[in-house]
C-alpha cells in the first residue's frame, strides 16, 4: 500500500502496525487483510421496495470500492465488521447478480462477516458468495472483531454500528467528515459503503480522531 498524500495513516494497536485509509477502511498488513465496518448490501433496493425514491448503483459502488483497495493493498483476507446486508431486500436478484460477478473476480479472496443487528435480519448471504459467517467477538490475536463496538473481551476491539461523523469547525464553516475513534481499548471504524449515512459522534477524552477526506486521513489535533 502506498502511503503518499496521506492516504493511509500507520498507527500501532495492541503491538500490531495498521493502516488507516482514506476510503474508510483499516489493513492489517501482517494477516494481507482489509477490515471494512457496514457495507449495508442492498440499502437502497430496501429504499426503493418502501416506495422511497432513491438512486441505483450503490451496490456496484460499493464492490468497486472493494476493487480499488484490493488492487491498492496486497489483501488475501476481507473482514467485514458486520451489517454485511441492510435487510431482506438485499436478496434481490438484481443486488446478488452485482455481487456474485465480484465474488468470481475474487475466487482465491477469503472473506469473513461478523453478524451485525442488520445481519440477524436479513439473513446470511447466499452459499455461491463463499462467505464464512461469525458472531461477535470474533477473535484473532491481538484483536477481536466485533459489529457492537460495546463488547467486553480481552482483546483489542475493531469495530462498526456506530457509523460516526466527526465536525470539524473552523468560524462560521462547518464540514462533516466520517472518522475513525480510537480508544485504549477499541477502535470504531466509519461505516464503509455507499448511502449508509453516518452520526455525529461525542468523543471520550483519551480517543484519539482520524478524519478521512475520502482522499486522505488525517488525526485531529486534541486540546492543547
Amino acid at each position: 500500500m502506498k502511503r503518499e498524500d496521506h492516504a493511509a495513516l500507520p498507527l500501532q494497536l495492541a503491538g500490531e502496525e495498521v493502516l488507516l485509509l482514506a476510503q474508510r477502511a483499516l489493513y492489517w498488513p501482517r494477516e494481507k487483510m482489509l477490515v471494512v465496518a457496514d457495507i449495508h448490501f442492498g440499502k437502497a433496493a430496501s429504499f426503493r421496495k418502501l416506495g422511497v425514491p432513491v438512486p441505483g448503483g450503490t451496490t456496484s459502488a460499493n464492490v468497486a470500492a472493494l476493487d480499488a483497495l484490493i488492487a491498492a493493498c496486497d489483501v488475501r483476507h476481507i473482514m467485514f465488521l458486520g451489517d454485511f446486508l441492510h435487510a431482506k431486500a438485499a436478496h434481490a436478484d438484481a443486488t446478488l447478480a452485482v455481487m456474485l460477478r465480484w465474488r468470481l473476480r475474487h475466487p482465491a479472496l477469503r472473506l469473513t462477516v461478523v453478524r451485525g443487528n442488520h445481519d440477524a435480519h436479513a439473513g446470511d448471504p447466499p452459499a455461491a458468495l463463499d462467505i464464512a459467517m461469525v458472531d461477535e467477538p470474533h477473535v484473532l490475536a491481538p484483536f477481536a472483531f466485533c459489529h457492537h463496538p460495546d463488547m467486553l473481551v480481552p482483546s483489542y476491539v475493531l469495530a462498526g454500528h456506530v457509523h460516526p461523523l466527526y465536525r470539524l469547525r473552523r468560524g462560521w464553516e462547518l464540514l462533516t467528515l466520517p472518522c475513525f475513534l480510537i480508544g485504549d481499548t477499541r477502535m470504531v471504524l466509519p461505516s464503509f459503503g455507499a448511502f449508509t449515512g453516518g452520526h455525529a459522534v461525542a468523543t471520550q477524552p483519551a480517543e484519539r480522531i482520524v478524519v478521512s477526506t475520502g482522499d486522505a486521513v488525517f488525526e485531529v489535533p486534541g486540546p492543547a
